[in-house]
């Protein structure tokens, strides 16, 4: 079994984190489920849920899963009342994301939960550190979610330099156990994964979108650069990122007309909120990272957790084979 330190910290079996996909879907917490029992750790996305439901999401979680699995919070925007309700829910990981940790370290370590960072230069990897995160997500612009423009293979390396011996996670143009591999030559201890767990089982999104993520290259996902005219900006301490999503009318539109979608921000934001009232923003913006290109099927998350270890330690095994000593 491939394991590395940062499971001790995370309480898990195997390096591997499922990205929390928070977004204007129906949430399952079967998949944070799957992928907890399989060794790794699920993560519970709070994004545009109220305290009431992020509450009934850990209790339908723990009914499922006895394992430990992460609640994700962000400063994109960032609820006070909804940390509360998290912090009241002690659970074993809090990750945090989009912005500068600040004075909640303090509150999640007295709450007995380990602090996850995700950092997208190392600059904001330093202040992390200094913070007292516990662990540190170094994210590239190849991931779907918001990101920043620095790739995955540059980044990690740097973090890892800059913040040892605090464990780092790579996160960003990950799929396989090849990545996972790579990861771990770049010097991180594990991998947080997203959009290949937007293609599984049990992922709650559209079967459209999954098929579409299966279907795509990677030069299909690009930065939705209007970004700022469609959704909520970051609040107070926020980062600056752009999340990637698969080509659609609306995104190449409005990519290609950047002056007239600050025009029509107004109309733009109106139109989102319609889609995800109604379901169907995946139809206009389904945020999808490079590794689409990497992805051919739909899987169970277990059985894509333990394809991932199995890749990983044969990548691994191949690669110390190339390694010949001389006499």
């Amino acid at each position: 079994m491939l394991r590395t330190p940062v499971c001790g910290v995370l309480g898990i079996d195997v390096p591997i984190v499922q990205g929390p996909l928070g977004g204007p879907w129906r949430q399952s917490m079967e998949l944070a489920a799957a992928v907890s029992d399989a060794g790794a750790l699920g993560s519970v996305p709070t994004t545009l849920r109220t305290p009431a439901q992020v509450r009934e999401d850990v209790a339908r979680l723990r009914d499922l899963t006895d394992r430990p699995f992460a609640v994700n919070m962000t400063r994109r925007p960032f609820d006070p009342e909804i940390f509360d309700a998290v912090i009241a829910l002690a659970p074993r990981v809090f990750s945090f994301a989009l912005g500068e940790p600040g004075d909640l370290v303090a509150r999640v370590h007295d709450a007995g939960a380990v602090f996850l960072q995700q950092v997208t230069t190392v600059e904001q990897a330093l202040r992390a550190a200094e913070a007292g995160v516990d662990v540190i997500s170094a994210q590239g612009t190849e991931s779907g979610g918001f990101s920043g423009q620095v790739s995955t293979m540059a980044l990690v390396p740097q973090v890892v330099d800059a913040v040892r011996p605090l464990p780092v996670l790579a996160s960003g143009g990950v799929a396989d156990g090849r990545g996972l591999a790579a990861a771990l030559a770049l010097g991180a201890q594990g991998v947080n994964i997203g959009t290949r767990f937007l293609a599984s089982a049990e992922c709650a999104i559209p079967d459209e979108w999954k098929a579409d993520i299966v279907s795509a290259a990677s030069q299909d996902a690009v930065k939705v650069q209007f970004v700022e005219h469609v959704l909520p900006g970051p609040t107070e301490g926020g980062y600056e990122t752009v999340p990637r999503s698969l080509r659609t009318r609306f995104v190449e539109e409005w990519n290609s007309r950047p002056e007239a979608a600050a025009a029509s921000a107004e109309a733009l934001r109106n139109q989102m909120m319609t889609a995800m009232r109604d379901g169907t923003a995946y139809e206009l913006i389904p945020l999808t990272g490079q590794t689409a290109g990497l992805i051919h099927d739909v899987a169970p998350a277990a059985d894509l957790v333990h394809r991932l270890v199995a890749e990983a330690e044969t990548a691994l095994r191949d690669l110390a084979g190339l390694v010949r000593t001389t006499e």
